[in-house]
């Protein structure tokens, strides 16, 4: 039996990515319908409008998920709402989950903590968390900024931990979900993917730069300070790469990028993906190409061991 499958209620271990501002009932709904789980984002510290997103998105009778930005929560509203929401699963990200365990596993809650790290991996399961997310380097959005690969990444926790694991980072379609499972993961989450579908609120310049963008399009910004980022190479990202520091008010226009298609406004964040995402589809189209490759990789890996051949 798949774990995640099992926390998530979805039919397909395929998990959205909590993009702040982007990760909502328009987006989120798209992915569930298509047999994936979609999440609503709560780091835009928007707490009333992420409130009513979470209400709207549980009307709809879909599964789904909540995303709880620790370093980004105000106070213990958007906590509290949560528990008091009939939420099913929770995943918490940026800082440590060890508060927030208890209280979402009273209120029936499933909780998966986002890690980039081995040792961050292994503090979460000693506070009880019920599984990870496993961030790898490749992806979009903020970093550590020590990097290090979901490739690596999966194995090095698998090797220490049983937990189940949802991949992140570098993945968006069926040939690294194959890659991801056949290291231990038991789901793939995407962001930059999902970020460029048809029912993405994103403004169509965003989609159209995340299609042109090679695979060395982005950029790892403000290694040596905080917040790290990957983003699009930009006028504005290049001078940032180059003076090696962010300025504090950098990502002050994003909204610029997301809803105006200013792609200059602020740091468009993307990860490595954009080298192979070629097209905006739809999210029942992504998941079903996703499922379908998925099936197909793994039954001709199937046949080989079958066989004991390297084909």
């Amino acid at each position: 039996m798949n774990r995640v499958l099992a926390h998530t209620g979805a039919k397909y271990p395929i998990v959205q990515a909590p993009m702040g501002w982007i990760a909502r009932t328009a987006l989120a709904s798209a992915v569930s319908r298509a047999g994936g789980l979609g999440i609503i984002e709560t780091s835009s510290g928007e707490t009333e409008n992420c409130q009513r997103e979470i209400t709207q998105m549980s009307a709809l009778g879909l599964p789904f998920g909540v995303n709880l930005p620790i370093r980004f929560l105000k106070d213990d509203a958007m906590l509290q709402f949560v528990c008091a929401s009939g939420v099913k699963f929770v995943t918490t990200s940026a800082g440590s989950p060890a508060k927030f365990i208890q209280p979402l596993h009273d209120a029936g809650i499933v909780v998966y903590h986002a890690v980039p790290t081995v040792d961050a991996a292994l503090k979460c399961v000693d506070a009880g968390i019920d599984g990870l997310v496993v961030e790898g380097a490749e992806g979009g959005g903020f970093k550590n900024p020590e990097e290090v690969s979901t490739l690596v990444l999966l194995q090095a926790i698998r090797a220490r931990t049983d937990v189940p694991m949802i991949a992140a980072g570098g993945i968006c379609d069926g040939r690294g979900m194959a890659a991801a499972f056949a290291l231990g993961a038991e789901a793939i989450q995407m962001g930059t993917r999902f970020v460029s579908c048809l029912e993405s609120p994103v403004h169509a310049n965003y989609k159209q730069a995340i299609v042109d963008a090679k695979e060395t399009g982005t950029w790892v910004l403000n290694k040596k300070a905080s917040p790290c980022i990957r983003a699009l190479k930009s006028e504005r990202t290049q001078a940032i790469y180059d003076e090696g520091l962010m300025p504090a008010n950098a990502l002050q226009g994003i909204l610029g990028v997301y809803f105006d298609g200013n792609m200059e406004a602020a740091p468009a964040l993307a990860g490595q993906t954009v080298g192979l995402i070629d097209a905006v589809k739809s999210a029942q189209q992504i998941i079903d190409d996703t499922v379908a490759e998925f099936f197909a990789i793994t039954a001709r890996l199937g046949a080989l061991a079958q066989a004991k051949s390297f084909g």
